[in-house]
């Protein structure tokens, strides 16, 4: 299994919308634990003219959901490494509906887009031109190479590597020594990843789709077990692993920007909150968002949507909370004393 998929795990799901809607609100397995499936495309953009997937300016596209927090790393990585000219992008529609992730224009759903590269009207028409045979199922992000007319990769970890590095040749001069997997920290990131990922990026997951008691506590327990050893880490660190933004840091901010607003009540992980029980996240996470560009990557009114309207085995009326948890615009107030 992968260490890092994409969205949440329901059964393979059928080509036909039917189908899809047969499965899309299975979340669980049969002893009522949520476990996530790997992703299906795993080939690398490199930035040799011999690769199978050379690094191009113009030649792949990103699909994603601004709700998807695997997702918004991408869209992160591809802004603070100077990528958007470089690899185009499109949005699909916030809520998870019966025949899956659905484009749509921005006067019918603000933020989202048509998809303008393949004219497709459902994401799994992306899949299924890419394998006609394919049947798990139809998650984001996705990195298509316009040329050949398939899939590079729906792994949103390896997505972010290859963006860090593969295009440094086609980007402007001040993004290509920016890297958020430098040599001499890639044993620690790795370290720090596969726990965070375990407890806290699929956590929340775990506690929110579980459908018996017990799993659900054990899940619930373990996000605030790291959450309390991460608040410990940058209570000396200005990051996780020192003075350095890595990748490490993008993909946890993602998780802990929807936080409060939608793990603390919709996936019922409420034994604190980010905004009055962990004041080092908190700073931290204001420094990530006030980085240049992160921002408009972050698009609450999406995230809230998704969850809470496509959900609804757990939220069957499909009401949607006023609060976006704390004010991430706020100064990020570094506690006196510290040594960062």
């Amino acid at each position: 299994m992968s260490t890092d998929t994409t969205s949440a795990d329901k059964a393979s799901a059928d080509k036909t919308p039917a189908g899809a809607a047969a499965n899309i609100t299975k979340w669980h397995s049969k002893d009522g634990r949520f476990r996530r499936q790997a992703s299906s495309f795993r080939s690398f953009v490199e930035a040799s003219p011999d690769a199978a997937f050379p690094a191009e300016a113009g030649r792949y596209h990103l699909y994603v959901s601004y709700a998807c927090p695997w997702a918004h790393r991408t869209l992160i990585v591809r802004k603070l490494k100077g990528l958007e000219g470089v690899i185009g992008v499109s949005v699909v529609h916030y809520l998870l509906g019966p025949g899956g992730w659905e484009f749509a224009s921005p006067s019918e759903v603000p933020g989202a887009t048509l998809d303008d590269v393949n004219g497709a009207r459902y994401l799994r028409e992306l899949y299924l031109k890419a394998d006609p045979e394919y049947t798990a199922r139809f998650t984001v992000p996705v990195l298509w190479d316009k040329k050949t007319g398939t899939i590079v990769s729906n792994e949103s970890a390896e997505i972010i590597r290859m963006f860090n590095t593969a295009f440094n040749g086609l980007v402007a001069p001040e993004f290509r020594d920016v890297t958020f997997y430098p040599a001499d920290l890639k044993e620690q990131i790795d370290e720090i990843n596969g726990w965070i990922y375990d407890t806290v990026n699929n956590g929340v997951y775990k506690a929110g789709f579980a459908s018996a008691q017990d799993a659900y506590e054990e899940s619930c327990r373990a996000v605030f077990a790291s959450l309390g050893r991460i608040e410990g880490i940058l209570a000396g660190s200005e990051f996780l692993l020192g003075a350095r933004l890595t990748e490490a840091d993008l993909r946890l901010f993602t998780t802990i920007v929807r936080f409060d607003p939608v793990y603390h009540g919709h996936f019922k992980c409420n034994l604190g909150q980010i905004a009055t029980d962990y004041p080092h996240i908190l700073r931290w996470t204001r420094e990530i968002y006030q980085l240049p560009g992160v921002a408009e990557t972050v698009n609450m009114d999406h995230i809230k949507r998704h969850y809470y309207m496509s959900h609804t085995q757990i939220n069957p009326f499909q009401i949607v909370p006023l609060s976006n948890g704390p004010d991430l615009s706020q100064p990020a107030v570094k506690p006196a004393g510290r040594p960062y």
